[in-house]
């Protein structure tokens, strides 16, 4: 699995992929090798393409200079001048669930496959490669899903890299508006981002939990055992930060695992698969199977009073 783990962070951030940004061949790039890792491992697919689900972004000048895609529709995606218009792709497979009574509820496991592209030269390097943000979660996610295929737990289980995530949880919000499964029989969505690199406050081979107290999910991974902890800043705002916070509106129960100890490469040029501490992503991954299993085998999750946002 290490090796797995290594070679597919290897290839996302390479420097060739030029920091995956969303609308870049580098991200098409990005989703075409998830979509095969998802086919070798088993899962069936689900998107509207095979394992892609298509998504037309408006590409839009803002006052700075600066194009940013947004999310358009199908409708109105044929009248924008083909400068103005790209398709990104959410990659979607799925685990059916082994028990008759509850494959109709659906564990949710994300994770983003974007990064931030090229930006401001730092000791002459431009590319923000994005090892740890967030080729670490998804490499993570194409383990589970491979080990999740080889032993189906009872629930079905939804494994979705998400595209546009830097850029307005854009391949989220998409999905949500057309979700690969009911979105009323979603149980859970646990993701993944950031496990790449130890955290110093809560040690290697140990993940933390955004919003640990908001719902039953944290202690549900207590009880279990699990190296999972609660969020040791709360104050960053962690929980608000990533795709699942989308899912939580709606009223899915809906968590980030995470091991980023505010390390400075975040956001830089520096944040190469170099330094990705590959003895603690394994150990990590494993934690976070077993969390997806505790999710897909354990009782319905549950908000605690008042941790709905």
């Amino acid at each position: 699995a290490t090796a797995d783990a290594r070679w597919l962070i290897s290839v996302l951030a390479a420097d060739s992929l030029e920091g995956r940004r969303a609308g870049s061949e580098g991200s098409r790039i990005a989703a075409r090798l998830i979509g095969e890792q998802f086919e070798r491992a088993g899962l069936e697919a689900a998107g509207d393409s095979g394992f892609f689900q298509r998504i037309p972004l408006r590409i839009v000048t803002r006052s700075n200079g600066r194009r940013r895609p947004t999310l358009s529709s199908w409708s109105g995606f044929d009248s924008l001048p083909p400068a103005d218009r790209t398709v990104e792709t959410n990659v979607i497979g799925l685990v059916r669930g082994s028990d008759p009574e509850l494959a109709g509820e659906y564990v949710l496991v994300t994770a983003h496959f974007d990064h931030v592209g090229i930006g401001r030269a730092v000791d002459g390097d431009s590319i923000y490669n994005g090892a740890d943000d967030d080729a670490s979660g998804v490499a993570a996610l194409v383990e589970i899903a491979r080990a999740t295929a080889q032993d189906p737990p009872r629930r079905t289980v939804v494994f979705a890299a998400m595209a546009g995530e830097e850029v307005g949880l854009l391949g989220t919000r998409w999905y949500i508006d057309h979700p690969a499964v009911p979105l009323d029989s979603t149980v859970a969505d646990l993701n993944l981002e950031m496990i790449g690199r130890p955290d110093s406050v809560i040690g290697p081979g140990r993940l933390w939990l955004t919003g640990y107290e908001r719902s039953t999910m944290g202690s549900g991974f207590a009880d279990a055992g699990l190296a999972i902890d609660p969020d040791p800043r709360p104050g960053q705002s962690f929980y608000e930060r990533s795709d699942n916070i989308a899912f939580a509106r709606i009223g899915i129960p809906a968590h980030t695992l995470s091991s980023f100890g505010l390390h400075p490469d975040y956001h830089s040029p520096y944040d190469e698969v170099e330094r990705i501490d590959f003895e603690h992503l394994e150990s990590v991954i494993g934690v976070a199977l077993e969390a997806v299993q505790v999710l897909a085998n354990g009782p319905r999750l549950e908000w605690n009073p008042g941790g709905r946002p």
